[in-house]
């Protein structure tokens, strides 16, 4: 089975969460003429590390080592049930070779291999998909999270779009504008909060 990647797809539904649209709500000019449109004078730009975000907030933290746990899981018991199906099968061209069986006994376990390699492949998708759904699940909840910060945050800040920077997605940015340790430490205080409130709910 191919290793199921937890971090890249989280990572890939991060990337686009900060841009946010634009304040100006003058009205559009005729671009018919020959004239340039006006740049805003009062354009405010701010870009966030997405690193950061995957690394240092606590909701991300915890989730991708829930799904990378459940992702080894998957790994090892499909390992398993591999190599027992194929040491059963090598036991079987084994005692063909020496006779061992008539003919209506090999076709008998043959058939029980391929039954086994089946069930096989069907366990693999289906844990497959419930891994892929789970991941979905968390994506989304990551995304709304996230979202909603920017948008109680911006509020206040009044940024005419916030920027995601992955690499280099960006070529060049001053660090001035820079608001990851902000937003990193925002999320994280919310976050907490949140996770207080459940337990509170649960006693």
């Amino acid at each position: 089975m191919t290793k199921l990647s937890t971090f890249g797809a989280i990572a890939v539904a991060v990337v686009a969460l900060f841009s946010l649209s634009s304040c100006d709500n003058s009205p559009k000019s005729d671009n018919s003429s020959d004239e340039k449109p006006k740049v805003n004078s009062t354009l405010k730009i701010a870009y966030v590390e997405v690193d950061s975000i995957m690394t240092q907030y606590e909701f991300c933290k915890e989730y991708s080592l829930i799904l990378e746990k459940k992702s080894q899981n998957i790994q090892n018991t499909l390992q398993q049930k591999g190599q027992a199906l194929q040491a059963a099968a090598n036991n079987f061209q084994q005692k063909l070779q020496q006779n061992a069986y008539t003919r209506e006994q090999a076709e008998q376990v043959q058939a029980g291999l391929q039954k086994q390699n089946a069930d096989l492949e069907a366990l693999q998708a289906r844990l497959t998909a419930e891994f892929q759904n789970e991941t979905a699940k968390f994506n989304e909840a990551l995304h709304d999270s996230i979202q909603h910060f920017i948008d109680k945050y911006n509020k206040d800040k009044k940024y005419t779009m916030i920027l995601s920077k992955s690499g280099d997605n960006i070529l060049y940015a001053n660090k001035g504008i820079d608001i990851t340790d902000e937003i990193v430490k925002g999320l994280n205080k919310t976050y907490k909060k949140g996770s207080s409130a459940k337990k509170e709910e649960k006693k």
